[in-house]
């Protein structure tokens, strides 16, 4: 080993040693990841439409009821992959804001609740590009509907928050909704 060699990984082992660098976590600085800024609260109003009839359904059925396993009329076990319109208005033909991608599964076998796994993603002015994940669990035929704000991407790193969900309009023969959110959500 040359001297070079040796002053090289003495260094080395110098600074791994007294930085920490292996440790598996350690503290950083906030104002890096620009958590110095005060917290803004947002209020986003959107509606969004799960369509499972037509040609061009924007949630699917990926795993179906097991009927013959369970008697039950919730739907338990049913899973929706969904890729669902986010519209400023009622009207799916109003001005699209956004995409809500992710999953809902029937998870209650007495009624009908829903596991709820989603990013609102948005497409439009300054949060275009940013997202907002939502888990939770949803209870269809209750009026006025609660979920959790889990995080987000973009301007919405950090996010907490909540959704109330209020169906809007539903047709029983087809699956097909509109659900109306107002998310109320903390970001930097």
């Amino acid at each position: 080993m040359t001297t070079t060699h040796f002053f090289f990984f003495f260094f080395l082992s110098f600074f791994i040693i007294t930085t920490g660098a292996t440790d598996f976590v350690r503290p950083i600085d906030r104002s890096l990841l620009g958590l110095n800024r005060k917290q803004k609260v947002s209020h986003f109003k959107f509606y969004w439409h799960d369509i499972q009839s037509g040609k061009n359904p924007t949630s699917i059925s990926v795993v179906p009821p097991p009927m013959n396993k369970i008697n039950t009329t919730s739907g338990f076990g049913l899973v929706n992959m969904i890729d669902n319109p986010l519209t400023l208005a009622p009207e799916l033909t109003s001005k699209l804001v956004g995409r809500a991608q992710g999953f809902y599964a029937s998870a209650c076998q007495t009624e009908v609740d829903l596991l709820m796994a989603m990013n609102f993603a948005f497409i439009d002015g300054k949060y275009n590009g940013s997202s907002i994940t939502i888990l939770g669990r949803n209870s269809v035929f209750n009026k006025v509907r609660e979920m959790p704000v889990i995080g987000g991407s973009g301007l919405f790193r950090f996010a907490t928050g909540y959704a109330e969900l209020r169906t809007h309009w539903f047709d029983l023969k087809t699956g097909d909704a509109t659900v109306e959110y107002n998310v109320y959500v903390m970001h930097y």
